[in-house]
């Protein structure tokens, strides 16, 4: 017990490293509270390297840990992004509880695993285990990164059964799964009735109509939400400037820009120069484009050039394309889509040869382009996913 209040208060003083170091010389005498206090205090910190330590102490003093040790140590390889030795750890488990489940379950979300962790929820449910809010926060990203309607209708369907009342995190990836699904009007009726409101459920919806083209509706959702007091964040910014760029509204979205410097304080990030970058691309000025690029502080990121490389592909400024390959190059050897994109503005202009060279750079750097897949749904809950 005594030994327990010294790891709580090397924990509780930020005192980890020093924690962990004690802990792991100490022998096989340490209590599954305190392996699970200081394992907590890892994860909490994202500290996953000392998280790591604990488990190899685990393993050479032979300790065996029970459901709630194990449970915790799934979290950590899972928030890690460590799948592999998260789902060994799961599945030697003899009767995964519902924290083991959700860990899993968003681990994969997290690393774009979708079906992974649409298929390990009904696994969940098929042992009989109910989800709580953090499950269906996880499972409705999952629908809403897969674009799979149905999948995120029967989990909104079990919520409502269940009588669950979704907290602000669960109501914005709902919102934002039926607006990913391309269903507008449920994604508003649901808006509507949330008892309560943020900022996040407000950018949600704003980006939502954003994606689908509905520039007035964002403008108009936005002067809404100021008018009932929330604050725009920076994100908030992004998909109104956004909603502007691919709306052709070149006037209103400076109007915004500026805005958000002098109104309401945000220095502007590398995606919000990109977006304003690919707005006048759009409208076909790729000389203020550039200079725009030339004069920003943030004209050595690779973000801002790669939307200029976008922009005179769709104009045919092959000159340009050449100018901004080159600086996106020496910034971003390892990004393999800039590569793809560059050789397709060569290709649009009918610049074979350069193209050809493109791809010739990728492989002698010895990289390759992912494959894509697809998914399909078969049944209640079967995904099938192929590459192409």
């Amino acid at each position: 017990m005594y030994a327990h209040k010294i790891f709580k208060s090397l924990c509780l003083y930020g005192r980890l490293d020093e924690a962990v170091k004690i802990l792991c010389c100490s022998g096989s005498a340490i209590s599954p509270p305190t392996f699970s206090l200081v394992l907590q205090e890892t994860i909490h910190r994202r500290e996953f390297k000392l998280g790591k330590a604990i488990h190899a102490h685990i393993l050479a003093t032979g300790f065996t840990p029970g459901k709630y040790l194990n449970t915790k140590l799934i979290i950590l390889y899972a928030k890690a992004g460590e799948l592999n030795a998260a789902r060994h750890l799961f599945d030697q488990m003899p009767d995964p509880n519902l924290f083991a489940y959700n860990a899993m379950i968003s681990g994969y979300v997290h690393k774009g695993l979708e079906p992974h962790g649409l298929k390990l929820y009904y696994s969940m449910r098929d042992n009989g285990l109910d989800p709580d809010q953090f499950t269906f926060s996880s499972v409705f990203h999952a629908c809403a990164g897969l674009a799979s309607l149905e999948h995120g209708r029967r989990a909104h369907c079990v919520m409502i059964k269940r009588k669950m009342m979704a907290n602000i995190v669960v109501s914005s990836a709902l919102v934002d799964m039926y607006l990913k699904c391309s269903n507008l009007d449920d994604a508003r009726q649901l808006f509507d009735r949330l008892p309560y409101r943020n900022v996040i459920t407000w950018t949600a919806l704003i980006s939502g109509y954003g994606r689908h083209g509905k520039v007035r509706d964002v403008i108009e959702l936005f002067h809404q939400m100021i008018e009932e007091g929330f604050r725009p964040n920076s994100v908030t910014f992004l998909s109104l400037l956004s909603a502007c760029s691919h709306g052709g509204l070149v006037h209103t979205g400076w109007k915004y820009f500026v805005s958000m410097i002098e109104d309401y304080g945000f220095r502007p990030k590398k995606e919000h120069y990109a977006v304003m970058v690919d707005m006048m691309g759009r409208a076909g000025r790729l000389n203020e484009a550039y200079e725009l690029v030339c004069n920003s502080p943030c004209k050595n990121h690779s973000v801002v050039w790669g939307a200029l490389i976008g922009a005179c592909r769709n104009h045919g400024d092959v000159e340009m394309v050449k100018v901004a390959a080159s600086k996106f190059f020496k910034m971003s050897p390892e990004n393999v889509g800039k590569y793809v994109v560059v050789s397709n503005a060569f290709a649009a202009s009918e610049m074979w040869e350069k193209a050809a060279d493109v791809w010739e750079r990728l492989g002698r750097l010895g990289m390759s382009k992912e494959a894509a897949w697809s998914s399909v749904v078969s049944g209640n809950s079967s995904i099938f996913s192929c590459l192409r």
